[in-house]
């Protein structure tokens, strides 16, 4: 058996492997998937001297906790969390040098949603259509973590972080998301469209990698004929029936049947990857056309 791994200790409410996706297969039906928050994701790989696409772990509000089986580097990124090694207090944001056998336990977040935890060497199981990344909608990948599972590493390499420590954004107290109208804009009355970009919506519990769900001020269609599926991309605010926005993440679905009002920006999306439950959230035009 290899010492070139990780034993989950505690799996948390949802961890998964995440690496930088697998675009280019929307003609087959498969999301992106992928890092919700990119940046940081990649933060933690040059932390613990790994390449750009090195697999890391994703966790969600709870953290999670491992034991390496050889002495790594570890790397915690993206919401700020209290990190221990054998339960003693290890750095947040910075390289942590972790021996054979001790426990590294990556707490519930103080702000935000989702920490990232890179391991030097990355996480080696098996690539699907290029990527490791776990896939929610689909289940390509491999499956989230569960207690007593057992992670392969790769072979760490020669790079340096250059860095002992890097800022990070914080999570957002408000989330603004600029998008761009349509192509579906035209479906909605006037008055959806204006309550679109001045009212102030908030982040549902029921937000998942797939997409982040908002309550608030409901925006009415003008037309209520059936629309046939069309392509969805990464970023696409969708309104179903209920009439509160969708904004389509990682794991969106390629193809759906209910209008798209807008698109958000892909740089914005790394902080609706951290906008927790009751976050406000506003709409701003990026470029105006007809209608808006």
């Amino acid at each position: 058996m290899t010492d070139r791994a990780l034993s989950v200790v505690r799996a948390g409410a949802l961890t998964t492997v995440q690496d930088r996706g697998r675009p280019g297969h929307a003609h087959l039906g498969v999301p992106r998937s992928g890092a919700l928050d990119g940046p940081a994701a990649a933060l933690a790989n040059r932390l613990a001297g790994n390449g750009p696409d090195a697999a890391v772990l994703e966790t969600t509000l709870d953290g999670c906790s491992l034991r390496p089986r050889s002495t790594v580097t570890v790397a915690v990124t993206g919401a700020p969390c209290r990190v221990t090694v054998d339960g003693r207090p290890a750095a947040w944001g910075a390289p942590v040098r972790v021996r054979a056998g001790a426990v590294v336990d990556v707490g519930p977040t103080v702000h935000g949603v989702r920490s990232y935890v890179a391991v030097s060497g990355g996480i080696a199981v098996d690539p699907v259509l290029g990527s490791r990344s776990t896939d929610l909608l689909s289940g390509l990948g491999p499956a989230p973590l569960t207690d007593g599972a057992v992670l392969p590493l790769g072979t760490p390499t020669d790079l340096h972080a250059r860095v002992d420590v890097a800022p990070q954004p914080a999570p957002p107290v408000e989330l603004v998301l600029r998008v761009t109208p349509g192509p579906r804009d035209d479906w909605f009355t006037a008055g959806a469209l204006r309550r679109f970009t001045s009212g102030t919506f908030r982040v549902s519990p029921a937000s998942n990698r797939i997409g982040l769900r908002t309550t608030g001020p409901v925006l009415e269609r003008a037309r209520h004929e059936e629309l046939p599926s069309e392509g969805m991309v990464l970023g696409a605010v969708q309104v179903p029936p209920a009439g509160t926005p969708v904004i389509f993440l990682a794991d969106h679905p390629t193809t759906g049947g209910y209008p798209v009002i807008a698109v958000v920006r892909p740089a914005d999306l790394p902080a609706a990857a951290q906008a927790r439950p009751g976050t406000p959230v506003r709409f701003v035009v990026a470029r105006r056309r007809g209608g808006f």
